[in-house]
């Protein structure tokens, strides 16, 4: 991670991991944004005065990586692509500098809700179901599909910055140099130079984030990992919902903010 960023972090008051247990927002609402990564030194300057960054293990970017679980013929994708409004993403999430994985099941109603149930796991990666052992009782009760016709799809690897404001309403994650790949076709993707900023909220209310993110002049954009993975490494899926989404990133990541 470059210098400047890594001053930024280190001027900004912390917050520790324990303390943001708090603040987890299992059930919220959930607000997405992209932009240019070359962005972020800027975006964090602004953000200083408002927000705490967590910190663990005296780091303030975090490692994660995620497997994600599908039907063979992609079902919760084609639910996404088909705009279906209740639906399901089943993964594992792994913090890999505190080597801790769940297993979870994120749930989007067509009320614009995110809700998510996890459990511990003890691996980060699995090669069929069954290597879940009890995970697998989890998946049963909490799964819109039979678990039995679950597998491996997709992998991705990103880093994280995780902020709070200080009125701790709103919960803030900051993803970069996030890669994909794809068990199904073993192709590989990266988007390096993209930024992915999420807002977390008990509600709609109003954002500190969100005045930032006016002044920066960074819109709403949705932006699912698992499905622009997909999108990404698999030639073969249905991809008319993302199309827009996929020249958007490209004008992004090949372009200037100001350009945008």
């Amino acid at each position: 991670m470059s210098t400047p960023i890594n001053n930024i972090l280190e001027k900004m008051p912390s917050i520790t991991l324990e303390e943001m247990k708090n603040i987890h927002l299992m059930d919220r609402v959930d607000s997405k944004f992209i932009a240019p990564a070359s962005l972020l030194p800027q975006l964090l300057e602004e953000m200083a005065p408002y927000f705490k960054v967590q910190i663990n293990n005296g780091k303030r970017i975090a490692p994660y990586c995620t497997q994600y679980f599908d039907t063979p013929d992609l079902s919760m994708f084609t639910m996404h692509q088909n705009g279906k409004l209740n639906r399901q993403k089943i993964r594992i999430r792994s913090y890999i500098d505190s080597n801790i994985s769940f297993l979870e099941v994120k749930n989007k109603n067509n009320k614009g809700r995110t809700s998510k149930k996890r459990v511990p796991v003890p691996l980060s990666h699995i090669e069929s179901i069954e290597d879940l052992n009890t995970g697998q009782q989890f998946l049963e009760e909490n799964a819109m599909v039979d678990s039995r016709d679950l597998e491996p799809v997709l992998a991705n690897e990103f880093n994280r910055i995780t902020l709070v404001n200080n009125r701790s309403t709103e919960r803030i994650t900051l993803d970069l140099n996030l890669s994909f790949t794809n068990y199904k076709t073993g192709e590989k993707k990266n988007l390096e130079n993209l930024l992915i900023l999420e807002l977390k909220q008990d509600g709609w209310q109003h954002s500190d984030f969100r005045d930032i993110l006016n002044r920066l002049r960074i819109k709403p954009s949705s932006f699912s990992k698992y499905c622009m993975g997909t999108v990404l490494t698999n030639p073969d899926v249905k991809y008319n919902r993302f199309k827009r989404k996929w020249t958007l990133i490209n004008k992004i990541i090949h372009k200037t903010h100001d350009s945008i």
